[in-house]
């Protein structure tokens, strides 16, 4: 019996217990570990999936939903206004980014053209051999 084999016949808690152990002894083992389980569905809570990547319950997409969901005060007026300053405020960011996007580019478009002046101009001194 293979060693891949052997570790995917292990039961949960033994998983739980190595991932502790391998924080213990080195924290990128313990990483890895906690990862290939989350990944290979590994941990798993009342019957459902636990981790992002195996989401047979659908634990992520409910409190997605539950987090867009839309809270209502009850005073309209209020609510309006929310939803408006909310989407205002959405757009800003969407716009901030892509000015830091273009700060970013502009950046490396001058570091780069640097790079090819000082390329093209040659060495500034040879040093003697």
């Amino acid at each position: 019996m293979c060693i891949a084999a052997m570790f995917e016949s292990l039961p949960g808690a033994v998983w739980a217990l190595l991932i502790l152990l391998g924080f213990i002894l080195w924290w990128p083992l313990g990483l890895a570990l906690l990862a290939y389980a989350l990944w290979r569905g590994k941990m798993r809570c009342c019957g459902g999936g636990f981790g992002l990547w195996n989401d047979r319950a659908g634990l992520m997409g409910r409190a997605q939903e539950w987090w867009r969901q839309v809270q209502t005060t009850g005073n309209r007026s209020f609510d309006d206004y929310r939803t408006e300053t909310l989407r205002r405020l959405e757009e800003e960011e969407r716009e901030f980014r892509n000015f830091v996007e273009r700060l970013r580019r502009a950046k490396d478009k001058a570091e780069f053209e640097q790079f090819m002046a000082e390329r093209r101009a040659g060495p500034a001194h040879s040093a003697p051999d």
